[in-house]
C-alpha cells in the first residue's frame, strides 16, 4: 500500500466475506477477459468488454482486484481461516 493511505478495519460475517470475494473475482475475471479480447479479438458469447485504453491497463486493473482478494484471504487465514 502506498505510504500515507488510510487503512480501514471492516468486520463482516462468513457469508458476506464470501459474497465480497465472489464479486471481486468476477471483476478480476472480466478485466482479464478484456485484456485478452483487446489482444486476440476473441470473446465468448457472455463477454462484456470493460472500458479502458489498452490491454495493459486492463491487466493492471485485474491485478489490482487480485491483490485485494489476496489480502482479504491472507487476513482470513491469519484469523483462523474459513
Amino acid at each position: 500500500m502506498p505510504e500515507g493511505q488510510k487503512r480501514f478495519t471492516i468486520t463482516l460475517d462468513f457469508f458476506d466475506i464470501g459474497q465480497l470475494l465472489d464479486g471481486l473475482r468476477i471483476r478480476a475475471h472480466s478485466w482479464r477477459q478484456t485484456a485478452e479480447f483487446i489482444e486476440s479479438g476473441y470473446a465468448d458469447d457472455t463477454f462484456v468488454c470493460e472500458e479502458c485504453n489498452n490491454a495493459d491497463e486492463a491487466r493492471r486493473i485485474a491485478q489490482h482486484y487480485e491483490r485485494v482478494i489476496t489480502e482479504i484471504e491472507r487476513q482470513i487465514a491469519e484469523q483462523g481461516g474459513w
